[in-house]
C-alpha cells in the first residue's frame, strides 16, 4: 500500500525589495550628479577635434552664401530646399530618403566594426555635454573644486560662479537655437528681424524650444539622455557581436587589483597591474566603472583608455590594461592585427559595399538630375469643350518649376493624338529656383477620335538647355 500523499505545501516567502542599486539605497533615490574629470590623451585630442570641427559646420554653414542666396537653406514656406548649387522641391524627397538610409548604414558599420563612436564623438548630445563641461570647468575648476563647491554653502563665491555659468550655458544655448532656425529661415533676415524685433512668432518659438533642449540636455540631463531616453544605447546589441571593436578592460592582467607604491614590486605582492586609482571611473562621462566589463551605458569615447594609459606610464607598465579590443580577441589573447583582420569579417563588408554603392548611387542621381520639375493638373471645371472652329478643348494646369538658379525660358509642346494642338501661349519664363502656375488648351478637331479617354503627352524643353521633361495626362473626348 503507497503512503499517503504529503498535503504540506512548498511556498517562496516574499520579501520587499528597499533596494534600487545596492545596499540601503532607494529605489527612487535622486540621480547624482557626474562631475568628469577632464584627462589629456589621444581620444581626448580626438574628442576635441571632433566638437570643433562639428561645430564649425554647424555655427558656419548657415552664413555662407551661393550665388546669391544662403547655401543651405530649407525654405519650409516655399517648398523649396537649397543645398549648395541644387533646388530641391517636395518631388524630390527621394534624396531625403537616400541621405536617410545611408545615415542609417553608416551607423551599422560603424557600430559593427567599433561600437558607439556616433555617441562617443559625434552625437549632438556628447558635443554640446563637452562645450557645457568646458565652461564648467573654466569656471567652477577642475572636479575636486566642483565637488568642494557643490558640497559647500551658498556664499557669494558660489552665486556668482554658478550665475555666470549658467550665463554662459544659456548664451550657447540660444545662439544654438538662433542657428537651428536659421536653417529654415534665411539667417540674416532672421538676424535683423531680432534686431529690429520683426520676427515672427513660430522662428521666436523654434528659437527658443531648441534652446532650452539644448541648455536642458546639456546642462542638467547629460548622461541621463544617453542611459534612458536615447534609443540606440538599446538596440546597440543588436549590432555588436564579439569581433567589434569596443572599450574593453583585460582583467585577467588587472587583477587582483590594489594599491602599492611605484617601486612595489606586483608579483610579489600577487597584485595584477591595476592599482584601483579610480581614474577611469572619474573621467568617464556616464560614470560607469568600466571594469565591471560590457555595459550598455558606454558610449565608447576612450577617455578611460587616455586615463589608465597616463597611470601605467607613471607606473612604468605596460599600456594597454584598458584597450579597444574584440571580445574574441580579448579572450584568446590575440594580437592586434589579428583582431582586426577578424573586424573585417563578411557583414562589415557587406555594409561597406552596400553603403559605398547607395553613396555612388545618390550622388550620381543628383549629378544627372533634371533641374526641371513639372506637375500636370486638370482643370475639373470644364472637362470638355466645343469651341470656335469645330475644335474640341481640354484644359490643364502645368505647374513648371524651375531648380536652377538662373531665369529659363521653356517651351510647352503636346502628343499622343493625331492633329493635337496646344491653342494657348507655347513660351513660359520662370525665375531662377521659381515654380510657376500655367493655364494650357489643348485642341484636336472634333470627331478626329472616338470618344473616350485618350492619353497625351506635355514636352517641356528648356530654351537653349537640355533640360526636357514629359509628362503624361489624358484628353476626355465626350459622346
Amino acid at each position: 500500500m503507497k503512503p499517503a500523499a504529503s498535503t504540506a505545501r512548498k511556498t517562496i516567502p516574499i520579501v520587499p525589495d528597499t533596494g534600487g542599486g545596492g545596499e540601503g539605497e532607494s529605489l527612487y533615490a535622486a540621480q547624482k550628479t557626474i562631475h568628469p574629470r577632464a584627462i589629456a590623451g589621444r581620444f581626448a585630442h580626438w574628442r576635441l577635434a571632433l566638437v570643433v570641427l562639428t561645430q564649425l559646420v554647424f555655427y558656419g554653414l548657415p552664413w555662407l552664401e551661393w550665388g546669391q542666396r544662403q547655401m543651405v537653406l530649407f525654405d519650409l514656406g516655399a517648398r523649396r530646399f537649397y543645398l549648395f548649387g541644387w533646388v530641391l522641391y517636395p518631388q524630390d524627397f527621394i534624396y531625403l530618403t537616400g541621405l536617410l538610409v545611408v545615415s542609417a548604414l553608416s551607423l551599422f558599420l560603424f557600430t559593427a566594426v567599433a561600437g558607439r563612436l556616433w555617441c562617443g564623438f559625434a552625437c549632438p548630445q556628447t558635443v554640446y555635454t563637452e562645450i557645457f563641461l568646458w565652461i564648467e570647468h573654466h569656471v567652477e575648476g577642475d572636479r575636486s573644486a566642483r565637488l568642494r563647491l557643490e558640497a559647500s554653502p551658498w556664499t557669494r563665491e558660489k552665486i556668482t560662479k554658478k550665475s555666470l555659468k549658467h550665463l554662459l550655458w544659456l548664451a550657447i544655448a540660444l545662439w544654438t537655437g538662433f542657428t537651428f532656425v536659421g536653417y529654415f529661415v534665411p539667417i540674416r533676415e532672421l538676424g535683423a528681424g531680432i534686431l529690429h524685433g520683426a520676427i515672427g512668432g513660430w522662428a521666436v518659438f523654434w528659437v527658443l524650444f531648441y534652446a532650452f533642449a539644448t541648455y536642458g540636455n546639456a546642462g542638467f540631463m547629460r548622461e541621463q539622455v544617453c542611459k534612458y531616453m536615447c534609443p540606440y544605447a538599446r538596440f546597440q546589441s543588436a549590432m555588436f557581436d564579439r569581433d567589434t571593436l569596443i572599450v574593453q578592460y583585460d582583467g585577467q592582467r588587472g587583477e587582483p587589483r590594489g594599491p602599492r607604491s611605484k617601486s612595489a614590486d606586483p608579483a610579489a605582492l600577487q597584485l595584477g597591474a591595476c592599482i584601483d586609482c579610480t581614474l577611469c571611473v572619474q573621467v568617464c562621462p556616464t560614470g560607469i566603472d568600466i571594469r565591471d566589463g560590457l555595459q550598455y551605458e558606454c558610449i565608447g569615447c576612450g577617455l578611460c583608455i587616455d586615463a589608465c594609459n597616463g597611470v601605467m606610464d607613471k607606473m612604468h607598465y605596460p599600456r594597454g590594461l584598458i584597450r579597444l579590443a574584440t571580445q574574441n580577441g580579448m579572450a584568446g589573447r590575440w594580437s592586434s592585427a589579428r583582431m582586426l583582420r577578424r573586424v573585417l569579417r563578411p557583414r562589415v563588408l557587406v555594409y561597406a559595399t552596400v553603403l559605398a554603392a547607395l553613396c555612388v548611387a545618390l550622388l550620381g542621381s543628383l549629378a544627372l538630375r533634371t533641374p526641371l520639375k513639372v506637375d500636370v493638373v486638370r482643370d475639373r471645371a470644364a472637362l470638355s469643350r466645343i469651341v470656335a472652329g469645330g475644335r474640341l478643348e481640354n484644359v490643364y494646369r502645368l505647374q513648371i518649376m524651375n531648380a536652377t538658379e538662373v531665369p529659363q525660358v521653356y517651351r510647352i509642346a503636346a502628343r499622343g493624338i493625331e492633329g493635337l494642338a496646344v491653342a494657348s501661349d507655347e513660351r513660359v519664363e520662370v525665375a531662377p529656383a521659381e515654380s510657376r502656375w500655367v493655364a494650357v488648351r489643348l485642341q484636336i478637331p472634333y470627331g478626329a477620335v472616338e470618344p473616350g479617354s485618350h492619353t497625351v503627352y506635355f514636352d517641356i524643353q528648356a530654351e537653349g538647355q537640355a533640360a526636357h521633361v514629359a509628362e503624361k495626362s489624358v484628353f476626355l473626348v465626350p459622346r
